[in-house]
């Protein structure tokens, strides 16, 4: 008989219920894993029951195999074949897998275009008082689903271009004084938050040097308990399998697109001279999320591969030594503008 093993899945709550009912380790029939909790993948079968019930048949759809890839990221070290095959032992039907599907009308949410009614508002009307607005409830709640609970990388560096050959004490390498703290990407004029990126050549990308210029990198790292929001793959973290039924699972994938746009907004490439505007929407995002009690946002490089932190208190990390640096290449990409 086959089994399948956390890996195939590719969910957080249905890794824990895996491991939880596993009577046994080995190899998985699926992804190949090896030494891997096992179950008889009908053992989960109400599980991906209450998600498919927010999918109704179609003649020109998908098959659920690859709805539950696209809108929920699940199963990504499995090709369709093998996603299909597994789904026939969850459902015991080997037809059910292979049929078309279309989301259902419950499907449906209005959060994302409040949101983009409301950042255009916030940069083109009102910025303190805005008449549009999103649930804050609902918000917090989605919230709740990305708090980032994997382990920090232990360094973190933050780099500035130098005004001559003499790099920066260490003292200087941390956010700018209030009254010269500008705006940033997550901060307002005039609140410094402290930004720094998982690695030293990322962090030297991200402040846009040219060819031979010297900058100073440091090192931080982070000295207390933090609580972080997690905005790089929402669809990666938030899992349907906490919901109660598949109305609240309906609900949770019409907030999906929400919370990719307001993952976009951190990552959105903002050029210097625009950037005072067009920075108001992630700088409302992130105030959101300050206020729901994180201490900082991570989000993925709009330059490099690695990941980014915006810490709101910068006082629960701390510089820990210097390297200074010279810029010796930059690589730039373009394309066509279309017409």
């Amino acid at each position: 008989m086959r089994k399948c093993c956390p890996i195939c899945f590719g969910d957080n709550h249905l890794s824990s219920v895996i491991e939880q009912i596993a009577l046994e380790h080995g190899y998985c029939s699926f992804c190949k894993s090896q030494n891997m909790p096992l179950v008889e993948p009908v053992k989960l079968r109400e599980y991906l029951e209450l998600l498919a019930g927010i999918y109704t048949k179609s003649d020109s759809g998908a098959t659920l195999g690859e709805w539950f890839k696209t809108d929920w990221n699940m199963f990504t070290s499995l090709d369709l074949a093998n996603t299909k095959d597994l789904l026939a032992d969850v459902f015991q039907d080997g037809n059910f897998p292979r049929e078309m599907f279309a989301p259902s009308t419950k499907c449906f949410s209005k959060n994302l275009d409040n949101w983009e009614n409301l950042r255009k508002e916030l940069m083109e009307e009102n910025r303190f008082f805005p008449k549009e607005t999103i649930s804050l409830d609902r918000f917090s709640y989605l919230l709740s689903q990305l708090i980032y609970k994997g382990t920090l990388p232990e360094k973190w560096f933050r780099a500035r271009i130098q005004e001559s050959e003499e790099p920066y004490s260490l003292e200087k390498m941390g956010p700018p004084p209030k009254d010269k703290a500008t705006h940033g990407r997550a901060n307002p004029v005039g609140i410094p938050y402290l930004y720094v990126a998982s690695d030293v050549l990322t962090s030297i990308s991200e402040i846009r040097p040219h060819t031979g210029e010297f900058v100073t990198v440091a090192e931080f790292k982070i000295v207390e308990e933090v609580r972080l929001a997690d905005l790089r793959s929402p669809r990666s973290l938030i899992t349907p399998f906490i919901c109660a039924d598949d109305e609240e699972i309906a609900a949770l994938r019409g907030d999906i697109e929400f919370l990719v746009r307001l993952g976009e907004e951190l990552t959105r490439p903002v050029l210097p001279k625009s950037a005072a505007i067009d920075y108001i929407p992630s700088q409302y995002l992130c105030e959101l999320i300050k206020k729901n009690g994180f201490d900082g946002v991570i989000y993925k490089s709009s330059i490099g591969e690695e990941i980014n932190l915006a810490l709101f208190y910068p006082a629960k990390a701390k510089g820990i030594q210097l390297t200074p640096h010279r810029v010796h290449h930059v690589l730039v990409k373009a394309a066509p503008c279309a017409t």
